[in-house]
C-alpha cells in the first residue's frame, strides 16, 4: 500500500489545519490507519488512529479534544482535523497503515505496529 500525506502548512496559535492521507495499492478494510508526528530532536510519537472497518478511534492525550481522525472509504482517504493548534504541535506529520487484523475494537498506537509509512508533511504553529 502506498500512502500520500498532504495538508501541512504554517498556522498561527489557535488556528486549524486538515491533513489528508490518500491510500492506494490494496484494499484496506481490515487496516488501522494512524497519524504520527516527529518534532526536531524528538522521537516520533503517536497522534491518532482509526480502524478502517468500523471506525474505532484512539488519540494521544496531548491531542484529545483538539484533533479528530476520520476516513472516507469512497476516497480511500484518512483525515486529521487539527483545531486549537499550539506551538508544541509543530512537527512533521506522517500517516501510516497497520495491516494486521485485530479482533474487537483495538486501535494500534505504537510505532512498531505500523508497517507502511507515507512521506511526512510539515506543520508549523507560530505564536
Amino acid at each position: 500500500v502506498q500512502l500520500q500525506a498532504s495538508g501541512g502548512g504554517l498556522v498561527q496559535t489557535g488556528g486549524s489545519l486538515r491533513l489528508s492521507c490518500v491510500a492506494s495499492g490494496q484494499t484496506f478494510s481490515s487496516y488501522t490507519m494512524g497519524w504520527f508526528r516527529q518534532a526536531p530532536g524528538k522521537e516520533r510519537e503517536f497522534v491518532a488512529g482509526i480502524r478502517w472497518n468500523g471506525g474505532s478511534t484512539y488519540y494521544a492525550d496531548s491531542v484529545k479534544g483538539r484533533f479528530t481522525i476520520s476516513r472516507d472509504s469512497a476516497k480511500n482517504t484518512v483525515y486529521l482535523q487539527m483545531n486549537s493548534l499550539k506551538p508544541e504541535d509543530t512537527a512533521v506529520y506522517y500517516c501510516a497503515a497497520d495491516r494486521t487484523y485485530y479482533s474487537g475494537g483495538y486501535v494500534s498506537r505504537r510505532n512498531y505496529e505500523y508497517d507502511c509509512w507515507g512521506q511526512g508533511t510539515q506543520v508549523t504553529v507560530f505564536s
